[in-house]
């Protein structure tokens, strides 16, 4: 059904009544100026279009109307030339309120023409006359497609549906040009943004590299300084330690925050994309993560190669692992699950995904990092990968590690959430496409 079509089941809401109509000539001026068609030359559809209705009805004449509130425009003609003219004088104004199409065999014998200046050789001697409602999507009648003759004829049934389907098209056409237009307005815009977003990027990585190497260079000498004084402190002195201890971790852990904002800050900026096999990067996250996993008892079940950047998704892998071995139930070692599934395509009717081994449906694979220590609030899940969002404080850290991770994972085209784990938990997932 089209667009126009649509518009017959689906009526405009009603407008106010205010005795002399013009708040609905005010809605149809609007209507005609989002076509933007009085201003331009003639567009070679519609001129296609009022040529076929011509030869439909056999006459030598046809026109697209489009009556604004004081004229009749006729953007497209058959058999003369285009012009304006008062709302007053023409014929199509006095009926295109109607619900039908209007069809007259002699309008030099219907009251409603009879005296118009179209049909009296003022303007013109039209004698058969026919119209047919345009009518947006919205319901709002803007105009008509007229056929007429300087003789008197008649239509057949099948004329007149035909020339009802033209006038159907006729709107379709205007809809189409209107809604390519919004298209590519919408893609200059999207450009525009995505430039902007680059180049804002670009600034943000700069500045964060520039702000970590003046911050890091001071931190450095007080790091030393701090060190260099504690060798010297007395160490009966408690008192003093405790001081020295705290500054000197003050210290480390701004430097630590300095380079999480600084990896936040590049992540997206270049991706190396190659294949990169998970189960060599989760060897090497087991093996950097030796010391923070003592105790724990991690779980790698065999993972898939994905098209990525290998860098980048290692410390993917070793946050998330990081972060499991932390979240602990007081008093409980860490136990943690790594493992992956294909995500699949399944075709219409398939109950069961295909074989993930044959490789048919499959488009991406999620991996998930479980752990069963103290869970994430349903309502916290969302906020989690947000950057400097903390949901447990007392565990060390400054909320910027998901927040990079998720970042790293929608700059491979990926997706990445949290849900419960079974028995208590939380399992963080994050979907990579092939």
């Amino acid at each position: 059904m089209s667009l126009s079509e649509q518009s017959r089941t689906q009526p405009a809401p009603p407008v106010a009544p205010d005795g002399d109509g013009s708040a609905l000539d005010r809605q149809r001026v609007v209507e005609i100026d989002r076509y933007q068609v009085l201003v331009d030359p003639p567009r070679d559809d519609l001129v296609a279009l009022v040529e076929v209705a011509a030869q439909v009805a056999d006459v030598p004449m046809a026109t697209i109307n489009l009556i604004s509130d004081t004229s009749q425009h006729q953007i497209a003609t058959k058999g003369f030339d285009a012009s304006v003219c008062s709302r007053e004088d023409s014929m199509c104004a006095a009926v295109f309120h109607e619900d039908e199409p209007v069809v007259v065999a002699d309008a030099s014998q219907d009251e409603r023409f009879k005296d118009n200046p179209f049909v009296t050789g003022v303007l013109g001697a039209v004698r058969f006359y026919a119209t047919h409602q345009l009518t947006t999507p919205g319901g709002v009648v803007i105009g008509t497609l007229c056929v007429f003759d300087t003789v008197p004829r008649e239509l057949s049934s099948a004329q007149e549906g035909a020339l009802t389907k033209l006038a159907d098209r006729v709107v379709d056409l205007l809809e189409l040009e209107l809604r390519s237009r919004e298209l590519a307005a919408s893609v200059v815009e999207l450009e525009g943004a995505r430039v902007e977003l680059e180049r804002s990027n670009q600034q943000l990585a700069a500045f964060a590299g520039q702000v970590s190497h003046d911050l890091r260079n001071p931190l450095t000498a007080v790091a030393m300084s701090l060190s260099m004084i504690e060798e010297e402190v007395d160490p009966e002195s408690d008192d003093l330690q405790f001081l020295v201890r705290r500054a000197r971790g003050g210290a480390t852990r701004m430097q630590s925050m300095i380079d999480d904002l600084l990896a936040f800050a590049r992540v997206g900026a270049e991706l190396t994309r190659e294949p990169v096999d998970l189960d060599e990067v989760a060897a090497e996250v087991h093996e950097d993560l030796e010391t923070a996993l003592v105790g724990a008892e991690l779980t790698i079940d065999p993972l898939p190669t994905v098209p990525g950047d290998h860098v980048q998704l290692r410390a993917v892998l070793q946050n998330l692992v990081a972060n499991a071995a932390k979240f602990t139930r007081p008093g409980q070692p860490a136990r943690i699950e790594v493992r992956a599934r294909p995500t699949v395509v399944l075709g219409p009717g398939v109950a069961d995904p295909l074989d993930p081994e044959a490789g048919q449906g499959v488009d991406g694979w999620r991996v998930e990092v479980v752990d069963h220590g103290i869970g994430i609030p349903a309502e916290q899940r969302d906020r989690v990968f947000e950057p400097l969002a903390r949901v447990a404080t007392q565990v060390p850290g400054f909320g910027i590690g998901l927040a990079t991770v998720r970042r790293i994972v929608e700059a491979h085209g990926g997706d990445i959430g949290v849900t419960e784990t079974a028995g208590g938990g939380a399992t963080v997932w994050f979907a990579l496409p092939l």
